[in-house]
C-alpha cells in the first residue's frame, strides 16, 4: 500500500505531462499502480460499514430500489472475485459506448453501499465498474465458481421480496446488462402493394435458463407479454414485441446512452 501523500505526488507528476516510466523511476511506484490511479484518482475505501445481512436481525440494503437495479446488472454482466488480502471486488462490465449505463451502474453501487467506493477501470472495449468490500458476497449470494449458466441461479427470499417491491428496476438492470431496444421491420401487402413498416422491440439474451426465467417471471407479474425467439434451436432470446407491452416497458427502461 502507498501513502496518500505519495499517491497525490505521483498523480501531480503525471498531470504535469510526465510519462509513466519517468514517474515510476522517480517515485518507485509501479507503472500498474500509476495506471490504476489515473483511472481512479480516489483510493478505494473498504466497505466497513455494518452489513445489513450480518446484523443480528438480517435486513435488506437501505436503498432497495437501487439494489434491485444492481441485482439485474450483476446477474447479467457482474462477478465477485476475492482480494488476496481479504474482502472482495464487485465488478460490473459496461460497454464504452454507453456512458449513461456506466454512471447509472456506479450510482447504484454507491447507493447500495454508501461507505464504499466505485471506480471505473478501463478494459478493451468496456469498462469495469469496480467496488471493493468485505460483504459483497452477503449482498449477492448468487456468486460461485464457474459460469452462471452452468450452476443454479436462484434468488433468496429476501431478494425476491425486493424484486416484488421494485420489479421495474430489476427488469431495467437485466435489460441494461443483457438486453436492448431495437427498431425491427417487416413487410406486408397493402392493397396489392408490399410495404415496409417498423416497430420497436425489446430483446433479452442470456444463456442461463434460470436468469431468463427470473426475467420472464418478473415480466409476467408486470403484465408484459413475451415470447422466446430461438436462434439455431437455442432459446437464449426473449422478445417483447407487442405494442401494448413495449409501451409498458418504455417509461421504465430508459436509455443506456
Amino acid at each position: 500500500m502507498y501513502a496518500l501523500a505519495a499517491r497525490a505526488h505521483a498523480l501531480a507528476l503525471l498531470d504535469s505531462g510526465r510519462s509513466l516510466n519517468s514517474v515510476s523511476k522517480q517515485t518507485g511506484i509501479s507503472r500498474a499502480a500509476l495506471r490504476t490511479w489515473q483511472t481512479c484518482p480516489e483510493p478505494l475505501r473498504r466497505m466497513d460499514g455494518p452489513c445489513p445481512r450480518c446484523r443480528p436481525l438480517p435486513g435488506p440494503p437501505d436503498d432497495i430500489a437501487a439494489y434491485a437495479y444492481l441485482l439485474g446488472l450483476h446477474l447479467g454482466d457482474g462477478c465477485i472475485s476475492d482480494h488476496p488480502r481479504g474482502g472482495h471486488y464487485l465488478r460490473i462490465a459496461c460497454a464504452d459506448a454507453w456512458p449513461g449505463l456506466i454512471e447509472a451502474c456506479r450510482s447504484a453501487v454507491l447507493a447500495v453501499q454508501s461507505t464504499g467506493s466505485a471506480c471505473v477501470l478501463q478494459k478493451q472495449g468496456c469498462v469495469m465498474v469496480t467496488s471493493y468490500g468485505r460483504h459483497w458476497k452477503c449482498l449477492f449470494p448468487q456468486h460461485g465458481p464457474g459460469k452462471k449458466h452452468e450452476r443454479v441461479i436462484a434468488l433468496e427470499p429476501w431478494q425476491q421480496s425486493i424484486v416484488d417491491a421494485h420489479p421495474w428496476e430489476f427488469v431495467r438492470g437485466l435489460v441494461h446488462s443483457d438486453g436492448c431496444r431495437i427498431i425491427n421491420w417487416a413487410t406486408r401487402v397493402v392493397n396489392g402493394e408490399r410495404k415496409r413498416y417498423e416497430y420497436p422491440r425489446y430483446f433479452f439474451t442470456n444463456v442461463s435458463d434460470d436468469i431468463r426465467r427470473l426475467y420472464t417471471d418478473t415480466l409476467d407479474g408486470l403484465g408484459v407479454e413475451w415470447t422466446h425467439c430461438s436462434r439455431g434451436g437455442r432459446p437464449y432470446n426473449v422478445s417483447v414485441a407487442r405494442r401494448a407491452s413495449v409501451a409498458l416497458m418504455d417509461p421504465h427502461e430508459g436509455s443506456k446512452r
